[in-house]
């Protein structure tokens, strides 16, 4: 077991790279098996056990994967010999979903485990379902596997009920090779949607729209191999920017769209923290005493529910009181019992955490009960006084690659530890 070890107290200072996208890239790679000929080049994929995951995932349906740098994929789908996929990958992690919508356009047919993935929540795939069916295809689940299967797939209008980051991206990969035109309305518009659009439409599909309340998909006959650079991780940034208050630092965080974090800094603006946009990067800096806020998640341009948990952190040592409304998950204060145990002032009622900020957290041994409650982890052992040590820490690797080199780099003192059983 890996545990991480953090003595806490110190100003996180200087420059940080971020990554691709996490939630871009679980999604570009099973898209990758919608395309019939030639070979997929994908830079800026990040280096993380989801990624490692899905890699697999492609080689056991036939896939040739190689791997050109830490960050470089080269993908060549055309001996894809399987419409199922039905693995212990497969069920280990929720993105595998996206196989069903790759593989049904191109083969008209998949059979996929049902994915698993954090513990936050009911994440039901039956608007996923109700985007194949409104294509044409038949839907049985059973012995715990989802088999879509189709004649052909023909053009509808889809309207979603509620608004769905995985049903978009997967109906909208199911439909680029679908007969005539597919509407989708009510779509999810995160960053992440529009790359998938960006990367599908450089294979030959012809999507239109992504980004906005509806996407127009015009069916084409084959996608083939293209070159594509995935986005910087949203996710990642918001992190590193919520460190930099917290530990009272100062930090440039690089190779990002400043565009896309603009929820995360207007809320920072708010409690008092200095963001000084660039082109590509985003310098966050303290530079007096913070104030509370409140904050409820929405789908994008609202505030992201994948930063709350790490703003939970943050808001736990900053004066007054702070209101965090969870509209999208609901099981997404488990981390908020460790907090406790750090000495954090917080009740919850539902989906709402009332935080009362404290002076101070001190260290303790704490569990990363999900991908981001790891991160908020991570920042609280940053500014915890004495050490901190977290256990469960390959939720964390699912998301962030080497966080503990990249917060080294800031002046953080953190190492991973390996321990017996």
């Amino acid at each position: 077991m890996e545990r991480l070890v953090i003595h806490g107290g110190r100003k996180l200072e200087g420059a940080v790279e971020i990554n691709g996208a996490k939630n871009a890239a679980v999604a570009i790679l099973p898209a990758v098996v919608a395309a019939s000929s030639g070979k997929c080049l994908i830079d800026n994929v990040p280096d993380i056990e989801d990624v490692h995951c899905l890699d697999r995932i492609l080689s056991s349906l036939g896939c040739e994967v190689k791997k050109i740098d830490n960050n470089t994929l080269e993908i060549d789908s055309t001996s894809v010999n399987t419409v199922n996929a039905c693995t212990e990958d497969v069920r280990r992690m929720r993105a595998s979903y996206y196989f069903i919508g790759a593989l049904l356009a191109r083969f008209k047919e998949a059979k996929v485990e049902l994915p698993g993935g954090c513990p936050i929540g009911v994440r039901p795939i039956d608007q996923h379902i109700k985007g194949f069916e409104a294509l044409g295809a038949d839907v049985v689940i059973e012995h715990g596997a989802v088999h879509v299967k189709a004649k052909q797939l023909k053009g509808a209008n889809i309207f979603f009920d509620v608004v769905s980051v995985g049903a978009t991206i997967n109906v909208m990969i199911a439909a680029t090779l679908a007969e005539g035109v597919t509407t989708l309305e009510n779509v999810a518009k995160e960053p992440h949607v529009v790359d998938v659009a960006n990367f599908l439409n450089s294979m030959g599909a012809n999507i239109k729209g992504a980004g906005t309340d509806v996407i127009r998909i015009t069916g084409v006959k084959k996608l083939t191999g293209c070159a594509y650079s995935v986005i910087p991780d949203q996710i990642e940034a918001g992190t590193f920017m919520i460190a930099a208050a917290a530990t009272r630092g100062d930090i440039t965080i690089k190779n990002v769209i400043p565009k896309h974090l603009e929820s995360i800094s207007a809320k920072l603006l708010e409690m008092g923290v200095e963001i000084i946009e660039g082109d590509d990067s985003v310098r966050v800096r303290y530079v007096g005493d913070l104030k509370g806020v409140n904050i409820k998640t929405m789908p994008y341009p609202g505030f992201p529910t994948d930063v709350q948990q790490p703003m939970s952190t943050l808001l736990s040592v900053v004066p007054g009181r702070s209101i965090i409304t969870e509209s999208i998950w609901e099981s997404r204060h488990k981390h908020i019992d460790e907090l406790k145990k750090m000495g954090a002032n917080i009740k919850v009622e539902g989906r709402v955490a009332i935080i009362d900020g404290v002076n101070s957290l001190s260290g303790a041994v704490v569990k990363a009960t999900d991908l981001r409650a790891g991160a908020a982890m991570v920042i609280a052992g940053l500014i915890a006084s004495g050490k901190t040590e977290i256990t469960s820490i390959e939720h964390i690797d699912r998301g962030y690659p080497h966080i503990e080199n990249k917060f080294r780099s800031l002046g953080a003192k953190i190492e991973r530890i390996t321990v017996e059983e």
